[in-house]
Formats: structure tokens, sequence, C-alpha cells
């Protein structure tokens, strides 16, 4: 079975959940924008957490299945077939997923996952070094993994379909060199410089106390840097792995997803929490999928 594809969108890689553990070797983790609605996609179709799915940006593309298939489309909304829900697709059937809305990016799940070669225990695109190719290209034929699992007819808590313009973070290991009280009254908007390797915002800049350069040190995903002209940058998943700019915060792992569907031009604040109550972010939205 296999996806010819037609039309590939504006990008359109390969990701799984992504490679932990190479940061010391220089690669960041990669891996689907909004993981979460990669899990619960493969969790529709009965995949395990990880099978690689179709990542569209923006604008979904075209993708013509000569042998039919069972897919589930989640995250941002496409212009055809309803998210979170399972679709069967007819032998030599063709699906136009048109532009996104409620978000940037859109899985493409299939029954059986996308069969391709993995590098670390990986089939996630990392565009910054190459890892697993590059984005998909018109007339790519995708090869579509075997499965014995059944699809599950299962209603996913909207609370795990909603995403927050109001990111919650804690603080940074150089927050202290910022006026951090203007970082968080600040309404940033998300500039069209963003990608997988870091979101850029515009807003007021954030006047420091110190130089701006500092000496190379190793940076979380969502760390959000401040550099010279005082706009932070938030590190996404293609992230170099060290920098030398003053972080003031970071982006708690419960609002990564709602990253990954920030659009150029959306609006998005900042909400300081402890590191208790991120831990506690977590576990509760790990509770709620663990339910399903």
């Amino acid at each position: 079975m296999t996806i010819l594809v037609q039309s590939p969108g504006l990008l359109t890689t390969v990701q799984d959940l992504g490679r932990p553990g190479h940061g010391i070797d220089g690669v960041s983790r990669a891996g689907a924008a909004d993981p979460i609605a990669l899990r619960l996609g493969n969790l529709l179709l009965g995949n395990p957490a990880n099978t690689p799915a179709l990542e569209t940006t923006l604008l979904g593309g075209t993708y013509l299945f000569p042998d039919g298939a069972t897919i589930a489309l989640t995250g941002a909304t496409p212009s055809a077939l309803a998210p979170y829900e399972i679709h069967r697709i007819a032998p030599g059937q063709t699906i136009q997923l048109g532009p996104l809305t409620n978000g940037a990016r859109c899985y493409l799940c299939v029954q059986g996952g996308i069969k391709t070669a993995k590098i670390a225990n990986s089939a996630s695109t990392h565009l910054l070094s190459g890892l697993g190719g590059g984005p998909l290209t018109k007339g790519a034929v995708l090869n579509i993994g075997p499965s014995t699992n059944k699809p599950q007819n299962i209603q996913i808590p909207p609370v795990l379909k909603t995403y927050t313009k109001t990111l919650r973070v804690t603080r940074g290991p150089q927050a202290d060199q910022f006026e951090s009280k203007l970082f968080y009254q600040t309404e940033y908007q998300v500039t069209q410089d963003t990608n997988r390797m870091g979101i850029r915002l515009a807003g007021s800049p954030i006047p420091t106390t110190h130089d701006s350069q500092m000496r190379t040190e190793g940076v979380p995903l969502g760390a959000i840097q401040i550099p010279a002209n005082g706009q932070p940058i938030i590190l996404f998943v293609d992230q170099q792995t060290t920098g030398g700019y003053p972080k003031i915060a970071n982006v708690i792992t419960a609002d990564l997803p709602s990253l990954g569907q920030l659009r150029p031009g959306d609006t998005i604040g900042f909400e300081q929490v402890s590191p208790v109550e991120a831990r506690r972010l977590l576990l509760e939205q790990e509770a709620l999928i663990n339910a399903l």
C-alpha cells in the first residue's frame, strides 16, 4: 500500500515523536511540532504512539491512495474531511486537505503508519541537519506499513484539541538580567520568520541589564532567548542545541503543542508558573491521554 504525493503543500514532512537524547551530539529532538495531535491520530487508528505520519504546514496538500487506506486527521483543521475522526479512503481516491484553519499544522495519520528508514531510532525529518531526508516533493511515493490493530471509536476531550495563545512558562536561568514585568505584560506577534527551528516574535523590546551575548551553553526545547534587539525567540523542535543569548523563560512541556500550532501573525502572551505547577499540568495532560 502506498501514498502518492500529488502536491505537498507549503511544507510537509514525515514525523514521529523525534529522537531525544542526542543533544550531546548536536542533534535536537525534531519530531512532530504538535506531539499531542500526532499521538491522538495514532491512538484513533490503533497505531503505537510513535508511528510516523505526515506533518503538513498551513496548506495541507493533495494525496492519492492507489490501494485505499484508513486515516485520521488531527491538529489544525483541513478544508476537507473532519478532524479527529476515522476515515476510510477508497482505492484510487484522492484527498485534498487545502488551507488549514485553527492552527498551523495538520497530521495525516494512516493505519500502519508511514514506512520509511529510521535514523537513531526515529523516522523524523530534521530540517536543520538533513536527517530523515527533507520536505516531501510532488510525485513522491510513500509506503504504508502493515497493521493488525483496529481503529478505535473514541471521543477526544475538547481540552486536548484546544490550543492556547497565553503560553505558560517557568523562569529562565538568566531571568534576572531582564525587565521581566515588561515581558509578561507585552503582547507579541509571531513573525513571518517563524519555522521549526525557532518562533521569532515582535513586540516591545525587552531591555537587559547585561550584555546580550554570553558564553555559549546548552539550550532546551521551548527556551525563550532575548538577543541584542530585545525581541524574543522561542527555540523549537529543529533548534540548535547550544546558544549564546540569555534566556528569560522556558515554555512548559504541556504547552509545547500550542507552540506547534502558532501561525505568522498570531498574537500571544506569557504567564509565569512554578516548576511544581508545570509538572502538575503535564501530569494532568498525560492522564487525559492515558484514559482514552
